[in-house]
């Protein structure tokens, strides 16, 4: 084989409701997630034994805390496969950011895996094998748009919301997962889901945008004012609604006219220079 090249897609979060802390350690979540156009690009190329990491982007692990590893290591130790494999990731999507970037290379991994090794799992057992990885790689794996509960392992697909202009901006702060759910201020008040699901099967975006909501916005806005003055650039120029996506720090908007979409993204490049034009998929 010279070379086997996978899409990793990013994701974000239209709803993310907190609603307690488990036993556990994880939270139990509600959650609405939608796969996004952004992506990375995997390229496997079998070698003889180990694993090897490469990437275009400094910042990425080339260790045992990169979810690629990870999700090499769970399947050799559930499957008894020995080979070895050389990942290249190329990295488009900003890390730590709320997009589950390091989520969707260690699912697109397993799903590559299954393929190269011949193993012939499901779906269903990927995401069970994902569960074990991180909260997102199971929706990684299965993509589309989805209610997300448990702690955003017990999948429920809804209606796809495909096709849809979305701005995403990331003021280059990294937040991760652990730091964001420590600074959560727990609340009865709940995020109507339920609201956000019908709009998106009447396919009514204005809607769907004006109830988005996220649980650990706020809190992060106090942390980080510039996802405040972001989410405040988008709306005041021609977003339907915007929203801090995840654990943040990236924002995303959804719009109805693309003038207006790339008209703010010329002034969200005066702030950061990570501001993508993006499509719902």
């Amino acid at each position: 084989m010279e070379e086997f090249i996978m899409e990793s897609y990013g994701k974000v979060n239209l709803a993310l409701d907190i609603l307690y802390k488990r036993n556990d350690g994880y939270h139990e979540i509600k959650s609405i997630m939608q796969r996004i156009d952004l992506k990375d690009r995997l390229i496997f190329k079998e070698i003889d034994k180990g694993l090897i990491i490469e990437s275009n982007h400094p910042e990425v692990p080339k260790d045992t805390t990169n979810l690629v590893y990870r999700a090499w290591e769970k399947l050799r130790e559930i499957t008894g496969v020995s080979k070895g494999i050389k990942v290249i990731i190329e990295k488009n999507i900003p890390i730590a950011a709320g997009l589950a970037g390091g989520s969707t290379n260690g699912a697109t991994t397993l799903l590559a895996l299954n393929q190269l090794w011949d193993l012939n799992l499901t779906e269903k057992e990927l995401i069970k094998i994902g569960k074990n990885l991180g909260a997102d790689v199971p929706f990684c794996i299965m993509g589309g748009t989805a209610l997300a509960e448990g702690i955003g392992d017990k999948l429920t697909k809804l209606k796809s919301l495909s096709n849809k202009h979305i701005l995403l901006c990331n003021p280059g702060i990294k937040i991760s997962t652990a730091y964001a759910y420590g600074k959560i201020q727990f609340s009865n008040k709940r995020i109507d889901i339920e609201g956000i699901i019908s709009s998106i099967e009447e396919d009514n975006l204005k809607v769907l945008s004006e109830k988005m909501a996220n649980s650990m916005e706020t809190p992060m806005i106090g942390e980080y004012p510039i996802i405040g003055k972001i989410k405040s650039i988008m709306i005041e120029n021609g977003a339907l609604g915007a929203l801090m996506s995840g654990s943040g720090s990236t924002v995303f908007g959804f719009y109805d006219d693309e003038d207006k979409m790339k008209s703010t993204q010329k002034k969200l490049l005066n702030i950061t220079d990570k501001v993508f034009i993006s499509k719902t998929l």
